[in-house]
């Protein structure tokens, strides 16, 4: 299962309006290799799924994973911060044991 915060939810909202994404579309969530750990995050709205998908919903958002990216996010929660220090989604991965100073890498 992947979680989706609150916040989470409302930025996914609000990006998806500032792109004109459509109604339709949901946020795709994939595992690259890649980064400075080994693996990253890619984000990007979709409108097509596939039999190989796995779909989560959160706080009237709905992301969608692929079935061998959802084997490295088992159980993760996607959130959103904000602040001083800049902003942007936040991966709580439990299945991570490395991670960049940024969070946007992880290795398992």
């Amino acid at each position: 299962m992947i979680t989706i915060s609150e916040k989470a939810a409302q930025r996914i909202a609000q990006v998806r309006s500032e792109e004109k994404s459509g109604a339709d579309s949901f946020l795709r969530v994939e595992v690259k290799k890649g980064g400075c750990s080994g693996m990253s995050y890619n984000l990007k709205f979709d409108t097509q799924l596939t039999d190989k998908d796995q779909s989560f919903e959160g706080h009237g958002q709905k992301v969608v994973v692929d079935r061998g990216s959802y084997l490295y996010l088992i159980g993760m929660t996607l959130d959103f911060q904000g602040g001083l220090n800049g902003q942007g989604f936040v991966f709580s991965n439990p299945n991570a044991t490395k991670t960049c100073g940024c969070g946007s890498s992880f290795n398992v």
